[in-house]
């Protein structure tokens, strides 16, 4: 692999290891917090920084799967194989969901609610967006499919292929913005109460409550996020970008920061078009605001693992980002579930920073152990050793 192409795919793991940092700390501070200290201003800072990580994991599912999309294209499959595997993936990602609720009301029976098991969490959303994004590229890819026998295709599939990368990347786009402007009516006055609760839950959050949840991840606005991702990483994958990966970075930078000042300019309007505007859970606004926010960390990201400390040795962030499935998935039992580490809501900042650092730490012990020690001893050696050098 060259060296351009380990700093275009390290920032993903970089990405999804910051994403579970943050994931980590929103996590154990919402648990374990006492009441005094959930009202000072350290935990409203903590708890907004938990509105990233599951927009980073989502754009980044989406980043990740045009990547897939672009090399079973290369193999030249067809459209409808290309859609077999990515939504069986995306399955197979729903199913593991589906599992998780499973073991949480198992391991909580008896003061866990059965509704529980039917609760719409990250990884449902994740498995869904992808059998979605599989969906919509399906449709691309047939309507834009050439009428050619193999030879001619073989000749053209270079052309083809950033054509391909170009219609997908604006349908993407466009779906991604689609899903944000029909979120406020769907959560609202165009609510499919007619749907048994389980199902309108995958589309508005509702769960059994018969309001919308805004702790839960529901199609929409969610899977807006992955598409948002879909659309960049076609966009990355473009000939232009492939040969100026640092400008189209920077551009994807640029991009973030207008996007945010759209945003913001569009909230500040005094008539909105919707009859209920909420800005902080539905609102297109807000989804554009954090949609420039995550183009701001991919460029950063990016310019981090190529020239700056993200490719310094060991990585934790990386690290983190390679196993983020496992740590997620083990965490949540040690914050939030029967073998909480610390008593819940009953510790102050100082008690529940110490967890965080446990947890932190834990994890990526977790980390390592998962993807081996083998060929790591010396990076693990060089990163413990490196302060001690520089000083």
């Amino acid at each position: 692999m060259s060296a351009s192409t380990t700093f275009r795919l390290a920032y993903i793991d970089w990405m999804r290891g910051l994403a579970c940092v943050l994931m980590f700390q929103t996590h154990c501070y919402d648990s374990w917090l006492n009441a005094e200290a959930r009202k000072t201003t350290f935990f409203m800072w903590s708890q907004l920084g938990g509105t990233l990580p599951a927009p980073l994991f989502l754009f980044l599912a989406g980043i990740s799967f045009a990547l897939v999309i672009d090399k079973l294209r290369q193999k030249a499959l067809s459209a409808n194989q290309i859609a077999r595997t990515t939504i069986r993936r995306g399955a197979e990602i729903l199913g593991l969901g589906l599992l998780f609720r499973l073991q949480e009301y198992l391991i909580a029976w008896g003061w866990a609610p059965w509704s529980d098991l039917l609760r719409v969490d990250i990884l449902n959303t994740i498995g869904l967006s992808m059998m979605l994004m599989g969906v919509v590229c399906w449709i691309v890819l047939r309507l834009n499919q050439p009428r050619l026998n193999q030879l001619r295709l073989n000749q053209l599939r270079l052309n083809q292929g950033s054509r391909a990368r170009g219609v997908l990347g604006v349908t993407a786009g466009g779906v991604a913005l689609l899903i944000s402007l029909l979120t406020p009516p769907l959560w609202t006055t165009w609510r499919p109460h007619w749907l048994p609760w389980p199902l309108e839950s995958y589309l508005d959050g509702v769960h059994n409550l018969g309001q919308p949840q805004a702790w839960l991840f529901p199609v929409f606005p969610w899977t807006a996020f992955a598409f948002a991702g879909l659309a960049t990483g076609f966009f990355l994958l473009g000939d232009w970008a492939h040969k100026h990966d640092g400008a189209a970075f920077a551009m994807a930078g640029v991009t973030g920061v207008g996007l945010i000042y759209l945003a913001r300019w569009m909230d500040a309007r005094p008539r909105q078009i919707y009859s209920v505007y909420d800005y902080w859970h539905t609102s297109p606004n807000f989804f554009l605001l954090r949609a420039g926010m995550l183009l701001l960390i991919l460029a950063a990201a990016y310019a981090w693992c190529r020239w700056g400390a993200g490719q310094w040795g060991f990585s934790p962030l990386m690290q983190l980002g390679q196993t983020s499935l496992l740590v997620y998935w083990v965490h949540i039992e040690f914050v939030y579930g029967r073998f909480s580490i610390l008593s819940k809501r009953s510790v102050d900042i100082r008690g529940a920073s110490l967890g965080l650092l446990t947890i932190f730490l834990a994890m990526l012990l977790l980390s390592v152990l998962r993807t081996g020690l083998k060929g790591r001893g010396a990076e693990l050696l060089a990163w413990v050793r490196w302060p001690a050098a520089a000083s």
